[in-house]
């Protein structure tokens, strides 16, 4: 994939931009934490408030939603007004949001607090991967963007890690979502300090935030074919990973009948591998390329995944290291694979998408990215809440849970096709 951006010029110090990317990859952990910190709370938010697996659902949804109400004049925003102004504001609404959704009263509130959560934090990655793309070029590029989303990662990996670290909280479904306002807090005070380091001095490019062209719906689709490739692999591949992590805890503990802080640590273990390995895969992509290869190996190595979990023999116990908690065999190795693919293809799908689009139209075209991503994720909550419901899913029918992860295996197996047309293209031009 050839370069269409223009060069960089002026960029600050190097110890100002890793700072940069420091303060920035903070925000986006109490983000991450913010969003994540439901997943542990499934079992008890059905057994204390006796929400079914389609209202779970609608929780995941609602945030969707919102993220598809405000993402493209949320673009349009950070490419007018700058990335100064829109992290903080938007890091703001995410304590607001978490807030709302730990003291929530009923069901209709908890909704709104995800709604909420919607509005700021999906516009709030928007930001800071434009940061990153504004701020880092050539081969550091890949690189960064691996780090930002390792320590992004290490926020969900820290929702699941809470299972153990806080047990006590876990008396009810609220004590851990007050614990997730407090990460999400600190994300804001990060965003405030960046805000500090951006006044005193950005990349040229980055300089240019406020001569964004007007918005014109027309061009929104004049992309060329291979960003559209992306954006499709992007749909697909976060419809089928994110969905899964809301119901994977539940999931490890119903149909497997693992408890509950195993099944945290299992879940933990594809951030935890992204965590690690993220960077890497950036920094491999920067030096080699062929990152349409990379997208390719990733969703061939994801495809029989989900089928593994649900059929395979579950094996013997494994202890974890430095937990002591053992769990079962197959179900470790089927998450550590996964955690490889939850690294791979985002550490190369998201650069590349600044090696395609004009600089003046990157927050433009990773909000487009973004949009495109939430209808698939908006939709297979719900599609996965109906099915486990409609075949009465649960630990004495665990035969109920496998429609939901053919529906996964499913939506792995359009990726595959994708990243296959994607990689055919890059390879015709040269």
């Amino acid at each position: 994939m050839t370069s269409s951006a223009s060069d960089r010029v002026a960029m600050p110090s190097p110890a100002r931009r890793w700072w940069v990317l420091l303060l920035v990859s903070i925000a986006m952990f109490g983000n991450y934490y913010a969003y994540d910190a439901l997943n542990p709370v499934v079992d008890l938010l059905r057994s204390q408030r006796g929400l079914d697996y389609g209202q779970v659902g609608m929780l995941s949804t609602a945030y969707n939603i919102a993220a598809l109400a405000v993402l493209l004049l949320g673009g349009y925003a950070i490419d007018r007004w700058g990335t100064r102004r829109a992290i903080p504001l938007f890091a703001a609404i995410c304590v607001a949001a978490a807030a709302l959704t730990a003291a929530a009263p009923n069901y209709e509130t908890l909704v709104a607090g995800r709604f909420l959560l919607g509005v700021g934090a999906e516009p709030l990655i928007v930001a800071a991967t434009t940061v990153l793309a504004k701020w880092f070029s050539g081969r550091e590029l890949g690189f960064a963007f691996g780090l930002n989303l390792s320590i992004s990662r290490l926020g969900s990996a820290s929702t699941d890690w809470s299972t153990s670290f806080a047990e006590p909280l876990y008396a009810n479904w609220q004590d851990p979502l007050w614990l997730a306002t407090g990460v999400a807090s600190a994300g804001l005070v990060a965003a405030l300090l960046y805000v500090r380091m951006e006044r005193g001095g950005v990349p040229v490019a980055a300089s240019a935030a406020g001569t964004a062209e007007p918005l014109q719906w027309r061009r929104l689709y004049a992309f060329g074919s291979a960003y559209w490739y992306i954006v499709a692999l992007c749909v697909v591949f976060y419809a089928a990973v994110f969905p899964f992590r809301t119901f994977a805890i539940d999931y490890f503990q119903q149909a497997h009948g693992v408890d509950r802080e195993a099944a945290g640590l299992l879940s933990s273990l594809l951030p935890m591998a992204a965590i690690i390995a993220t960077p890497l895969f950036g920094l491999w992509a920067d030096r080699v390329g062929k990152r349409a290869l990379f997208m390719l190996a990733g969703t061939l190595a994801m495809l029989p995944l989900f089928l593994a979990a649900t059929y395979l023999p579950p094996g013997p116990p494994v202890a974890l290291p430095f937990t002591g908690v053992a769990v079962p065999l197959t179900l470790l190795l089927v998450m550590l694979v996964l955690g490889v693919v939850f690294s791979l293809i985002p550490a190369v799908m998201w650069p590349a998408v600044a090696y395609l689009v004009d600089e003046r139209r990157l927050g433009s075209a990773y909000s487009l990215m973004t949009f495109c991503q939430q209808i698939g994720w908006a939709l297979v909550p719900l599609a996965i809440g109906a099915l486990n419901d409609h075949f009465a899913a649960g630990p004495q029918n665990t035969a109920g849970y496998a429609p939901g992860m053919w529906f996964y295996t499913g939506l792995s197996a359009v990726g595959l096709y994708v990243a296959w047309r994607l990689w055919r293209l890059e390879a015709r031009a040269g």
